[in-house]
């Protein structure tokens, strides 16, 4: 932990809540001992009180009952200060539950992946709710019932991902330190924090507004009082004084390079103009490098970082719906070659990302649509309660509304987070963030980068991935008709240009997911889940080819 953390503020109480098996209890008894606090577990206090376990109270009341109870208890608790309170899974279920647990301190999210959640309680006989022919059936459903709940309370959501629970206790602890510091300076108390779990490299995501002007979310990462950022002849313009002069108050000496703005700058050429400034200015290991603007200037500042003097210290501060949503997060970091996109770039992880949601409102209606397409992207390869409420919400997000802005953001990047950590290197499940993307690339580098923003390139691929899933006789007639319309109304391309069979498989030929010279594919089995396959008979794709690109 940073040595400016204040370990004598005084948070308040701190609310856990997550599913069965998340760590509640484990994690919150050290973090009461360590913050001094009172520890309580809810489902503990009921059965002290009723003087039962909680599968008697269960037998006898049922859930109904048990609930009932439950209400009670969080009530009374909500009174107490000084509290670290680890609730039952369902607590949240009830909205008057909701209500309560918000209002009594800052509400804390464990979150697993319900692979590991089964790992944990597959052998607790004390779940009832599990007690059934299918518990980890069961355990799908509870977590696809909850999660939506669970996010819409939480002000941190931590996932656990591979990290150690001391690790998990560190950043939890820093995260609550900086929304207390945030309180205490009046600010805006609607950030959300999430956590991508990597162990000893897991790092925060701040999502809200006006966060700019929140320059001691980025102290803890400073040490030094000096910092580089990289911004382009677009953004730069618009916020580099702002986020300069924030820093300056701290003294924070900061010194800037402008790029051109563009992915057809996304070069090598580039990259050298970033080596000769950090070079000149006698930048030393310690000195992070800031990413200010969107995919391009992300994925370029992180590669200089990560080969720089063999890796200096790294911070995202993505100001594209694009970019905030997909690719700040994650650490794929990278330049285009001539013969293909982001073929050459490493995997390397910021300190902290900051995506503020009101740099948005000086997007272009065209970058803003782009950075939908990754959104659609979430709730088509594993989250469909997502894609559901995208459906529902869509006029809102072009809008820029921000409360639904700020909530797809943090709902995308909480499933990015997730599948990163468990696949830091697209070894596996990560792999499936790629929807679309196949043919995507080869649009952009058929098409010269730069022509096609890579969000429309994404969605004109995601379309044909969505064709050819319906070719293999995977998703129905009227599950394509429903992602085009979604598309559509999303003011995104559904054909991709009339390049030629040929020129796609030549391009396509490319990607980095080839192995053994067979082009594989990530498609749907059905919506909200994504597949990946190689097994393609050529005959099909060029009739998928030939109906989406024209």
């Amino acid at each position: 932990m940073s040595d400016t953390t204040p370990h004598n503020a005084n948070i308040g109480n701190v609310i856990l809540i997550g599913m069965m098996g998340s760590g509640k209890t484990t994690v919150g008894r050290l973090l009461a001992k360590q913050l001094g606090k009172t520890f309580i577990d809810s489902d503990e206090e009921i059965q002290r009180r009723t003087g039962v376990t909680i599968p008697h109270i269960f037998d006898v009341e049922g859930e109904a009952g048990f609930r009932q109870r439950e209400s009670a208890v969080l009530e009374d608790l909500s009174e107490r200060s000084d509290l670290v309170l680890a609730t039952g899974g369902g607590a949240i279920l009830s909205s008057q539950n909701r209500k309560v647990l918000k209002a009594s301190g800052t509400v804390v999210y464990l979150k697993s992946s319900v692979h590991d959640l089964w790992q944990r309680t597959r052998h607790d006989t004390n779940r009832p709710l599990l007690q059934t022919a299918d518990p980890r059936a069961k355990l799908q459903e509870l977590f696809e019932q909850r999660d939506p709940l669970y996010a819409e309370i939480a002000d941190i959501v931590m996932h656990t991902g591979k990290q150690s629970v001391h690790v998990l206790l560190q950043r939890l602890q820093q995260r609550l330190y900086e929304l207390h510091a945030l309180s205490q300076s009046g600010d805006d108390e609607s950030m959300k924090t999430l956590s991508v779990g990597l162990a000893e490299r897991s790092y925060p995501i701040h999502i809200g507004n006006d966060l700019l002007n929140k320059p001691e979310l980025l102290l803890p990462y400073l040490p030094r009082k000096r910092a580089v950022v990289v911004s382009n002849t677009t953004v730069a313009p618009l916020y580099l004084q702002r986020l300069t002069e924030g820093l300056n108050q701290h003294q924070i000496q900061v010194e800037s390079i402008i790029l051109p703005d563009g992915e057809q700058y996304k070069n090598s050429e580039s990259m050298n103009v970033i080596y000769d400034a950090l070079l000149r200015s006698h930048c030393e290991r310690s000195t992070p490098i800031i990413a200010l603007g969107g995919g391009v200037i992300g994925d370029m500042t992180g590669f200089a970082a990560a080969s720089y003097l063999r890796g200096v210290p790294f911070i995202q501060i993505p100001t594209t719906l694009l970019s905030q949503v997909d690719s700040s997060v994650g650490g794929k970091t990278g330049i285009n070659h001539p013969l293909g996109k982001n073929m050459i770039g490493a995997f390397y992880q910021p300190l902290v990302v900051l995506a503020d949601v009101t740099t948005l409102d000086t997007l272009p209606d065209k970058e803003l649509r782009a950075g939908v397409a990754e959104v659609i992207k979430y709730g088509l390869i594993r989250d469909l309660l997502f894609l559901e409420w995208i459906e529902a919400n869509i006029e809102k997000l072009l809008a820029r509304d921000k409360e639904a802005l700020g909530y797809a953001i943090a709902r995308s990047c909480q499933n990015k987070a997730e599948v990163v950590g468990a696949d830091e290197r697209e070894s596996g499940e990560r792999a499936l963030l790629n929807l679309g993307h196949t043919f995507g690339h080869a649009i952009e580098n058929g098409m010269g980068y730069g022509a096609w923003l890579h969000g429309e390139a994404v969605a004109a691929g995601t379309i044909m991935a969505t064709d050819l899933s319906h070719r293999l006789g995977w998703l129905s007639t009227d599950d394509v008709v429903r992602v085009r319309k979604l598309f559509e109304r999303a003011g995104l391309p559904t054909v991709g240009p009339k390049l030629g069979a040929e020129k796609y498989m030549q391009l396509m030929g490319l990607d980095k997911k080839v192995a053994d010279g067979k082009i594989r594919f990530v498609l749907l089995r059905s919506l909200g889940n994504a597949v990946m396959t190689g097994d393609v008979p050529q005959a099909v794709l060029e009739q998928t080819l030939e109906a989406c690109s024209g």
